[in-house]
């Protein structure tokens, strides 16, 4: 007879395994410590980007975030800090509350869309434009507690939601090669291979092998090992050589921040929490523009972490046969709070990571490894000067190889069913063709509906398919409406 295992009896269970079902998701809490970890190493570079984003774009009135006509250290000092409290009180909120290894910070590409579309508009300020990302978030999260959003979720077929999943691995992987310099635009085309000559892209290939090597060798935490090992040597290269980054003139330096140890601790500085005006922006701007403002928000938003979830749960196996992740609304109503959060802590709206796939890739499968990476954007207030060792180039490849493992979920997708084929491909490659999670959503939707009309299928379109694919439809024209409209 083949030896069986069997899961311990609940009382030889710690209060952390019963809380977190660690034992009952086939996890460990080493597992889950290291999952957590890996995560944040991917996605901390956050910290260092969301302060170069909006930290340095004028309102509409020349002031900069954190006041003054251009940043200073003092004030990406403050957007630095507040960004990684936000990140670690809403991550852990999500490990908390809904037991689900998700990750939360300020979201790129919202971000952009703040402090280029929103902030910067005549009469507008910060705290205006803030106000704005609040009002979106407050409206999603209404959303939630009427049951919508997780409705249009189950609505969306298995197999889309498959698509989606393997579209965020292509995207996350896409990620990656960018961030480390591994491609880069090319000279007549779109996107080509970066120049290979340098010491931080030898950090990035000895990162991306060793995960490699350790992976098929079954070594446990390889993702994590091999973040370690790639940043000390990155570490040592930019002690010994004084690379330096491409910011600072050095067009073959480190992408984002270079490996210097300058010291321990740093004390952090929280002023700029709570500096955002809920109904500013009326009195700059019309009642229909702030509409479109918070439309384009909610949409991107409202997508994003539905595909990111399905990614995360797709990848450690925590998804029920209709593709839906465990405590949906849970998961849907943190995410709701940290876009309110978000606005309140004047760092743009947080949204969920995909990096979150990196730490399920590493072992993660419950809210614990939130937990964890939660706790470490917390410290990462007072202990800057140790995150900011972690350079682009070695977090990167954790983020392809975990593109590798995503990708394998494409086998699950019916090709042979032109209704579901299609829809499915273009939600995979716009994703990473548009860097945008969302785009890859809408495309897949709309193409869906089109097709089962031409069929004449009409009847098999759930109504919500119907209402997201309509939505995704303004959202893709909204800047020519607001042309037509004189916005």
């Amino acid at each position: 007879m083949a030896n069986q295992t069997t899961a311990p009896p609940s009382g030889d269970l710690s209060a952390i395994d019963r809380f977190f079902k660690i034992t009952e998701r086939g996890s460990t809490v080493g597992s889950e410590i290291r999952g957590g970890l890996v995560t944040f190493f991917a996605m901390s570079y956050i910290i260092v980007l969301n302060p170069l984003i909006i930290g340095t774009v004028p309102d509409g009135t020349g002031q900069v975030l954190g006041g003054g006509l251009e940043a200073t250290p003092e004030t990406l000092g403050m957007i630095a800090s507040a960004t990684a409290l936000v990140a670690g009180l809403l991550t852990i909120a999500m490990g908390v509350f809904a037991n689900y290894p998700l990750a939360l910070a300020a979201g790129l590409g919202l971000n952009a869309v703040v402090a280029f579309s929103i902030a910067s508009l005549p009469g507008m300020t910060w705290a205006d434009a803030m106000g704005i990302v609040v009002i979106e978030g407050i409206i999603i999260l209404i959303l939630v507690f009427t049951g919508f959003r997780e409705a249009v979720f189950k609505a969306v077929p298995v197999e889309l939601k498959t698509a989606i999943s393997v579209g965020i691995g292509l995207f996350i992987a896409l990620v990656g090669f960018v961030n480390a310099g591994f491609v880069v635009p090319g000279n007549g085309t779109p996107i080509a291979l970066g120049y290979l000559g340098t010491w931080p892209i030898l950090v990035f290939v000895v990162g991306l092998v060793l995960t490699i090597v350790l992976f098929v060798r079954k070594v446990r935490g390889a993702m994590l090992v091999a973040i370690v090992t790639a940043t000390a040597l990155a570490v040592v290269l930019e002690n010994t050589l004084h690379i330096g980054t491409k910011a600072g003139g050095n067009p073959n330096g480190f992408n984002l921040n270079a490996p210097t140890f300058e010291g321990v601790v740093d004390v952090p500085d929280l002023g700029l929490l709570g500096q955002f005006s809920l109904l500013g922006s009326f009195e700059n701007l019309t009642v229909v523009t702030v509409a479109l403002l918070v439309f384009s928000l909610l949409i991107a938003d409202f997508f994003d972490t539905m595909g990111t979830m399905v990614a995360v749960g797709a990848e450690g196996k925590l998804l029920d046969a209709g593709g839906n992740p465990p405590r949906t609304r849970a998961i849907l109503a943190v995410d709701s709070v940290a876009a309110v959060a978000g606005g309140m802590g004047s760092v743009s709206s947080n949204t969920a990571y995909v990096e979150s796939t990196t730490g399920v890739g590493a072992g993660a499968r419950t809210g614990l490894a939130s937990v964890v990476t939660g706790i470490a954007f917390v410290l990462a207030i007072f202990l800057s000067p140790i995150v900011a060792l972690v350079p682009y180039e070695a977090a990167a490849p954790a983020l392809v190889f975990v593109g590798y493992l995503m990708m394998a979920q494409v086998a699950g997708i019916s090709w042979r069913n032109v209704e579901i084929a299609i829809p499915a491909f273009l939600t995979i490659v716009l994703m990473p063709f548009t860097y945008s999670i969302a785009d890859g959503i809408g495309a897949g939707f709309i193409a869906f509906v089109i097709i089962k009309l031409a069929l004449g299928k009409a009847r098999q379109i759930h109504p919500l398919m119907w209402g997201a694919a309509v939505m995704f439809v303004v959202y893709f024209t909204l800047e020519p409406i607001q042309q037509a409209l004189g916005i």
